[in-house]
């Protein structure tokens, strides 16, 4: 049995290979990454580095040849370029006859209206066409997407939001590759959807428990959307980040990210880590780079 993990030297597909690592023999596993020089770490302890680069569907085919079960992590980009690339992805896998897709999606994937749900709907369309056996892990909001913010918080800044009473099931990136890994290796996955969320909560009730952590009175400063945006502006952040920032906090506010399951536990054996326990672990991560 062979697996593979694509984009493996991302901070994501990383903490899904060292996850696997745990339970699976180096030598059962691959990764595809599109520079294999980085990744030259995995090889030195044994797991196999091919190369591959989701723009160039003939470096997939030798990527994926001979893989049992694939884990196909969502790649970054708009979302016409992350349709294509994946698009690609999907189909080498059926040209190479993987037998299990897994695929990092988003909440509710086929009925939100969330910025980036139109590239999950279509990927998960385009695996649902191969009749290949299949997992849709579709993760909430990675608590680690909160950094910047955070780091301003810890400067003095207010928490700023244009999210209104938007609801989020924040979880930490790590859990969310714990449960990717599970599925991955484990039996019994075949066909299988797992809406993975923490609690879901609004931006005050987030800010209070950031502001127990800090020890701190963290206050909230609830902005209409171009506010925000002019803020983020004076803040040195690129416009076309800014755009992206804007449509996040939209999507949150009209609750496209309020989704609450107990899918973490089905997987993990337990929820996913409180969120006064992750975000200790986040701002120790911070102030140790300082």
């Amino acid at each position: 049995m062979k697996l593979l993990v694509t984009g493996a030297t991302g901070k994501f597909g990383t903490k899904v290979v060292e996850t696997l690592l745990k339970t699976v023999p180096a030598n059962q596993l691959a990764v595809s990454v599109r520079n294999p020089e980085k990744a030259e770490q995995l090889r030195t302890r044994g797991i196999e580095v091919r190369q591959g680069d989701f723009d160039h569907p003939e470096t997939l085919d030798t990527a994926f040849a001979g893989i049992d079960r694939l884990l196909i992590i969502s790649a970054d980009g708009d979302n016409e370029t992350r349709i294509r690339q994946h698009a690609n992805a999907v189909a080498a896998a059926e040209r190479a006859g993987v037998n299990f897709i897994a695929y990092t999606s988003v909440t509710n994937a086929q009925e939100s209206k969330n910025l980036f749900a139109p590239t999950h709907k279509a990927t998960e369309q385009a695996i649902l066409k191969t009749g290949i056996s299949y997992s849709f892990l579709r993760n909430n909001w990675y608590l680690e997407n909160e950094i910047p913010s955070i780091q301003g918080v810890l400067a003095g800044a207010p928490w700023v939001t244009s999210a209104g009473n938007g609801k989020v099931g924040w979880a930490i990136q790590q859990d969310y590759a714990e449960a990717a890994a599970t599925v991955l290796s484990g039996k019994g996955h075949e066909n299988t959807i797992y809406e993975l969320s923490g609690k879901s909560l609004t931006q005050e009730e987030f800010v209070s428990v950031l502001g127990s952590v800090l020890d701190k009175e963290v206050s909230v400063q609830h902005v209409d959307d171009a506010t925000y945006a002019s803020i983020m502006k004076n803040a040195d952040i690129p416009d076309f980040v800014i755009s992206i920032l804007v449509d996040i906090q939209k999507s949150i506010r009209e609750s496209t990210l309020d989704f609450e399951s107990n899918d973490f536990e089905k997987l993990l054996g337990r929820p996913a880590k409180p969120l006064k326990e992750a975000l200790f672990q986040i701002v120790n991560g911070i102030t140790q780079k300082k």
